[in-house]
Formats: C-alpha cells, sequence, structure tokens
C-alpha cells in the first residue's frame, strides 16, 4: 500500500490538499522564483499548483526530483514578500532534492510493518496461552505476558516516535538546504515566523482546508493543540529552526537578524 501511494504520491497529496496545477500565467510569482532556483541547483523544474486557502503554507510533493509539484496556498501569497517566498520555495524544493517523498515513505512503511509484527505476536501469544486472541489460555508465566503486553504497546509508540524524528530531521536539513539555495536565511526565517504567528492567532475554526494527513508535508504544521508535544509532532519548534537559520546564516557570512 505505502509502495502505491509513493508511486503515485504526487495525484493523491494534491487531490488531499485541494491543489490545482496551474500554469505560468496564473502564478507568476512561484514560477519565477521557481526558475530561478532550479537553474541555481540544476533540477527539473517542478510542476506548480495553487490550494484556494487562507492558510499560508505550501508543500511538495513526487516520487523524485524529475516529478516532482510544489504547492503553494494563495493565503501565503498574500502574507509574505517576494525574497520570502522565494526562500519558502527553496524550501520545498530542498525537499524534492533530498528525496524526501521516499524517505518518509519508508520510515512509514518500517513504522507500520513494526504495528503490524507486534499485533501478531499478541495473537501467537493468544494462541500459546501468552496474551489475547481467541483460543487463548491462561497462563501463570507472568514475565512472558508483560513481554507480550510491552511489544503490543510499546514497540509501536517507539515506531511512531522515530517516525516523526526522521520527520523534524527532514524539516532542518530543508530549512538548512533551502537557506543557502535561495542565499536568503533571513528571508526564510521571518516566512517562517509570519507563518507561525498568522497559524496561532487567525487559522479559522473549522476551516476546511486544514487536513492533518497533510500535516508532515507543510512548511509549518497548521495543526498543533496547545498540549501537543514537540515529540509528537512532525515539525521542530518554529523559534528552534529560526535559531538554526541564525547559525546558517552567520555560516554564511551574515550577521545575526532582526526576528
Amino acid at each position: 500500500m505505502n509502495f502505491i501511494i509513493y508511486w503515485f504520491s504526487d495525484r493523491f497529496v494534491l487531490k488531499m490538499g485541494g491543489a490545482r496545477t496551474v500554469t505560468e500565467e496564473e502564478a507568476p510569482q512561484v514560477y519565477a522564483a521557481l526558475r530561478r532556483l532550479t537553474a541555481a541547483s540544476g533540477t527539473a523544474m517542478p510542476k506548480v499548483a495553487l490550494v484556494n486557502s487562507p492558510i499560508p503554507n505550501a508543500f511538495a510533493t513526487g516520487r523524485s526530483p524529475n516529478k516532482a509539484t510544489v504547492a503553494v496556498h494563495t493565503g501565503l501569497l498574500s502574507l509574505v514578500n517576494n525574497d520570502e517566498l522565494e526562500a519558502v520555495l527553496a524550501h520545498e524544493l530542498t525537499h524534492v532534492r533530498n528525496w524526501d517523498m521516499l524517505t518518509s515513505t519508508i520510515a512509514a512503511t518500517v513504522a507500520g510493518a513494526i504495528t503490524y509484527l507486534a499485533q501478531w505476536g499478541w495473537l501467537l501469544g493468544g494462541a500459546y496461552g501468552y496474551g489475547g486472541g481467541s483460543g487463548g489460555r491462561r497462563n501463570s508465566n507472568g514475565g512472558s505476558l508483560i513481554g507480550l503486553l510491552f511489544m503490543m504497546v510499546f514497540a509501536p509508540l517507539a515506531a511512531m516516535l522515530v517516525q516523526l524524528a526522521v520527520s523534524r530531521t527532514r524539516e532542518y536539513a530543508a530549512d538548512e538546504g533551502g537557506a543557502k539555495l535561495s542565499g536568503k536565511p533571513q528571508s526564510l526565517a521571518s516566512a517562517l515566523q509570519k507563518i507561525e504567528l498568522w497559524n496561532k492567532h487567525r487559522i479559522p475554526p473549522g476551516a476546511t482546508s486544514k487536513n492533518p494527513v497533510m500535516s508532515s508535508l507543510y512548511i509549518i504544521n497548521p495543526f498543533k493543540g496547545s498540549l501537543m508535544m514537540e515529540l509528537f509532532s512532525t515539525h521542530p519548534a518554529t523559534e528552534k529552526r529560526i535559531a538554526r537559520l541564525e547559525n546558517v546564516a552567520a555560516s554564511m557570512g551574515y550577521g545575526r537578524f532582526y526576528q
């Protein structure tokens, strides 16, 4: 299933995100920025899609750098300036260049496999009297039962945490790669801060374009709850990303930038 999703990822993701492929006449800013970035990076020009949504965000999808689509929310175009837009697109293009769709698919496949193995372990344990499952009998061996419970509960949890950690690592890499590709680390930090502030104070309740399944693809996850721990997030905290971008800016010869 994950292989099929990966192979047709662009179609699935664009449909889930409500994105529509557009021409250069419909999104001249996006096309112009991507042409500069692809020329600088030597990568193929991706398809461009727009999402009619007030929520400022962007995402990239596609099974390879030559089969990629970059989608931009209309809300982002009205929020950021041209330099910030180019920096955001550089971040998304870096995801494409780093084969992050493949990386996330592999992580999801491994996490899913661990979950299925834990479930089968529980069922097989029940068959031999150590856990759940029909026909199982009680067994005085408490250690085996505890082991099965541990495998059933904590193995999938550990797999999920690893998957989320991989997602956060790829975001840091895309930030750094995008900053270097565009040459505008300050602009990327400024865009992240604008999007974060908008999401905190202006995101409309029950917005139809809010799809939690898409959260790992957006440049900033707009589905955070006030009690959500960063450990269970697909994205690092925005302030940490900005702090890292300051270090990237310093390594590129820029001074500290105003937030």
